[in-house]
């Protein structure tokens, strides 16, 4: 069965079955998306968000945002602005690191884009510390037992040409966060068996196991038609197993799909059925909450059960 096969027969079963969209304070007239995952630190939990307008594309910040309420956050005052998109937060060996997608400018054209990575201590203080490869978003940390595992996601003609695919993910470890360079990004090897010819996606949040295994919470999209002919991008949010010895995939499912969500608008008509994974957090009633991008213009929760169960208990993840 092909992936569009499988997303079709998962919207029509939809097993989500509470799902509410995040309500932010503070940044009125923007919209915030693609954010990191909700996360402890220093005894407050906070969210980073991705800040844009409706009517513009490729010119975001990152902001961040404490919650106030249940699926509410507020802007912290004062708190830094980093010129980035689609943060995503790890914990490595007890500092927090924020990263992020930075896009470059040349003659007011998108001349690349890269990974930008800052660590520290203190939130409200965090110092930039490397760069990744040029042309590469979605690259993801985790805290591993011996080192840093390390994500990539290769994209481009080269990688079409090379492995069918639009894009491809690398996993590597590396010793510590001053290991950390595009070199040792570019380096890493393929993962292999996540993409079919003309599907891409990549990793947003990754999870040491009890196990020794790492569970991935990512997206997968493929192009397609919709109704009344409509090009669409199609986002699913899923979930993955890897097993670090060898670079291969144990266990692969759909976490959920737009239809998973509220409603909501997106921000161009290609991205009706556009989910961007954020990554999910432990409830007290054992099972998950998922969190998304929807559509580029707001940020949903879905309640899901554990999807590494079988696997062990998540024990590297910021709290």
């Amino acid at each position: 069965m092909t992936f569009p096969e499988r997303k079709a027969r998962f919207d029509q079963n939809n097993p989500v079955r509470e799902s509410a969209i995040l309500a932010f304070d503070g940044v009125e007239g923007y919209d915030v998306y693609n954010c990191s995952i909700p996360f402890w630190w220093k005894g407050v939990r906070y969210i980073y968000g991705r800040v844009e307008r409706r009517a513009e594309w490729a010119r975001s910040w990152v902001r961040l945002f404490q919650e106030t309420g249940p699926d509410a956050f507020t802007l912290v005052p004062g708190s830094m602005v980093y010129q980035l998109e689609d943060p995503f937060v790890s914990v490595i060996h007890g500092e927090l690191v924020l990263g992020g997608t930075h896009v470059r400018y040349a003659q007011n054209q998108i001349d690349t884009y890269m990974g930008y990575f800052y660590k520290g201590a203190d939130i409200a203080d965090l110092q930039y510390f490397t760069t990744g490869p040029g042309g590469m978003k979605d690259i993801r940390l985790v805290e591993l037992q011996n080192g840093v595992g390390v994500f990539s996601r290769p994209r481009g003609e080269q990688v079409r040409r090379e492995h069918g695919s639009a894009s491809i993910v690398g996993f590597t470890v590396i010793p510590d966060l001053l290991s950390l360079s595009a070199e040792a990004v570019q380096r890493a090897p393929k993962v292999h068996g996540l993409f079919a010819r003309g599907e891409w996606g990549g990793c947003n949040q990754c999870y040491l196991l009890e196990s020794g295994y790492i569970g991935i919470i990512g997206h997968k999209s493929y192009p397609q038609i919709g109704g009344g002919g409509q090009p669409l991008s199609v986002y699913v949010n899923v979930s993955f197993v890897l097993d670090p010895q060898n670079n291969t995939i144990l266990d692969e499912k759909i976490l959920a799909t737009r239809k998973s969500y509220p409603p909501a608008p997106a921000k161009v008509p290609d991205l009706q059925d556009c989910v961007f994974a954020s990554g999910i957090t432990l409830r007290e009633d054992g099972r998950m909450d998922l969190y998304s991008g929807l559509g580029d213009t707001c940020q949903g929760r879905a309640v899901i059960d554990d999807p590494f169960a079988g696997f062990g208990k998540i024990i590297s993840s910021p709290r």
